[in-house]
């Protein structure tokens, strides 16, 4: 059971562009709409229950954003893992930031960096110790975004995505 205040909408307003984006928790009846811009936008595709099972597990952790006529525009995913310290033999918490993705019209707006922002302080509040991505190798403008948010490179996963790519695996510790 969520509450309105697990619901919350900020508003993103990119002046440049005159563009109101609003930022909310990704609810059950947007789900096919954020499989569509994954679909469109992304090469990796999951199936329905995976979203389902982020969106059940994390829901603040997985957040939309729609334009000022309720079209969803983008979205980001977030699950929590244990997983060994690399410093220590404890384990800890991970947010791992599963997906995200912009509708290539709204692409340069700061609207990835608004849903990064966003959606880290909700990640944050299940009591993380770092957080956690897998970003494709030729993907200079994500690793640019992520940079901005200071992640760093902290190792290549080989053949990481289905068509033989690399990723880099990056981390931000907290």
């Amino acid at each position: 059971m969520t509450t309105n205040k697990e619901l919350e909408t900020n508003i993103f307003n990119n002046s440049k562009d005159d563009l109101e984006i609003y930022i909310r928790q990704c609810k059950l009846e947007d789900l096919e709409s954020v499989i569509e811009i994954n679909e469109r936008e992304l090469p990796e595709d999951y199936p329905y229950f995976f979203y389902k099972s982020i969106l059940d597990n994390f829901p603040g952790c997985f957040l939309i954003a729609q334009d000022k006529n309720s079209n969803v525009v983008a979205y980001i995913m977030w699950r929590v893992e244990k997983a060994p310290s690399t410093n220590s033999l404890k384990y800890i918490n991970q947010g791992h930031l599963v997906s995200i993705a912009v509708s290539k019209n709204y692409r340069r707006k700061g609207i990835g960096q608004a849903l990064l922002a966003n959606s880290m302080k909700a990640v944050k509040k299940y009591k993380i110790k770092q957080y956690v991505l897998e970003v494709r190798v030729s993907n200079y403008t994500a690793i640019r975004l992520y940079e901005k948010f200071n992640f760093k490179i902290d190792s290549i996963k080989k053949n990481y995505y289905r068509d033989g790519e690399n990723a880099y695996y990056m981390t931000l510790d907290i």
